[in-house]
């Protein structure tokens, strides 16, 4: 069977083992280290007769605007006839490594007005701000406040990777103007990791803070779990200096993942794709869905191929015994057997979570049950 046809009725079941360790880096990341967007409004020409056409003021007012500052002023009723302009909103993502003077984004454009096209246009010349629309501001020598845009785009558009007609891209089209270095660490030396959604607890951060202050010689405790997903780290003050080494040491600290990880059912109702973690219990149980059936031939007292004894099963016991302690890989090997589809074992998960008999954290299209 091809790979594909196999994807949407993934059920992974994903077993953890303590000698397995992943890098501190692998699942967190430093407060600081974030993308950032700027943005702007402007006008892209030479598109043939699809742009927002004369009577569009909102484009008309800035196109005037332009030309009155090169001396060429016009009224809005001359423009009547001006097809080939159209009113844009501009944005560019600054990444989490921060970016420096002179480094080149890449530019989205998308139509804000009535064009049908914004193919083959030129974005003139737009000031990039931050989200709210505010410069970038700085102080002189004199202590004076000095505003000036984040970033400066211009370009030829490349058409939109999905064909719609009225969004478009410029690689490299923005040219920072300023410098915005990330800010990893505090007045006092103190930088925060945060981990990952998916492997926060407070058992991860402890098991964090644990590592990071086992591996100093100080024998110090310089860092703490402040919660399930942040630890404060402390750079000692013989390298707060030149702390990149001991950044670079504490996140190439290996992390011992735990055997006892958080009990997860994690659904994706549109790929069908069901990813189990941890251990996950069921209470005794007995499941009839759809008229299901396992069907097993039993050989009579004298073989015979065609003469079987069929034995038919319209139901699949879990831990009928009340002993106790089924698993839900015990509920996927009686999927395998009945041959479920995707869609119906999604829908038995789900209503064993809704009587108390799914023992771990339900997880459908990233929001928690």
């Amino acid at each position: 069977m091809r790979i594909a046809k196999l994807l949407p009725a993934v059920f992974a079941m994903l077993a953890t083992q303590s000698a397995f360790a992943v890098k501190v880096a692998d699942i967190t990341r430093m407060n600081g280290a974030r993308t950032n967007v700027i943005t702007g409004m402007g006008l892209v020409m030479g598109l043939k007769g699809t742009g927002d056409g004369g009577k569009y003021l909102p484009a008309m007012r800035p196109l005037a605007a332009l030309m009155k500052n090169f001396d060429q002023p016009v009224s809005l009723s001359e423009l009547d006839s001006a097809n080939n302009v159209a009113i844009v909103s501009v944005l560019a993502t600054l990444p989490a490594s921060g970016v420096r003077n002179g480094d080149a984004l890449d530019v989205q454009v998308v139509s804000m007005g009535a064009a049908t096209s914004l193919k083959n246009g030129v974005l003139y010349m737009v000031s990039m701000n931050g989200p709210n629309g505010k410069p970038f501001k700085s102080f002189d020598r004199q202590g004076k406040t000095v505003l000036k845009p984040f970033a400066i785009a211009k370009g030829d558009l490349e058409p939109d990777e999905n064909g719609n007609p009225l969004k478009g891209i410029i690689r490299g089209g923005a040219v920072m103007e300023v410098d915005l270095p990330p800010r990893y660490i505090d007045e006092t030396g103190r930088f925060t990791l945060i981990i990952d959604e998916p492997s926060a607890s407070w058992a991860m951060a402890s098991t964090i803070a644990k590592m990071i202050n086992e591996s100093g010689d100080s024998g110090e405790n310089i860092a703490v779990a402040l919660d399930p997903k942040n630890v404060l780290v402390q750079i000692p003050a013989s390298e707060r200096d030149r702390p990149d080494t001991f950044i670079a040491r504490v996140l190439a600290l290996p992390v011992p993942i735990q055997t006892s990880s958080e009990a997860r059912v994690l659904i994706d109702d549109k790929t069908g794709t069901m990813i189990v973690t941890g251990d996950v219990e069921i209470s005794p149980v007995v499941i009839s869905h759809k008229g299901l059936t396992i069907t097993t031939v039993t050989p009579p007292p004298v073989p015979s191929a065609r003469n079987p004894l069929i034995a038919t099963k319209t139901s699949i016991p879990i831990d009928t015994t009340n002993q106790g302690g089924a698993r839900l890989q015990d509920l996927a090997n009686a999927f395998d057997q009945l041959k479920v589809p995707a869609e119906d074992r999604i829908i038995i998960i789900k209503d064993l979570y809704k009587t108390g008999k799914l023992h771990a954290k339900l997880i459908i299209n990233g929001q928690e049950s």
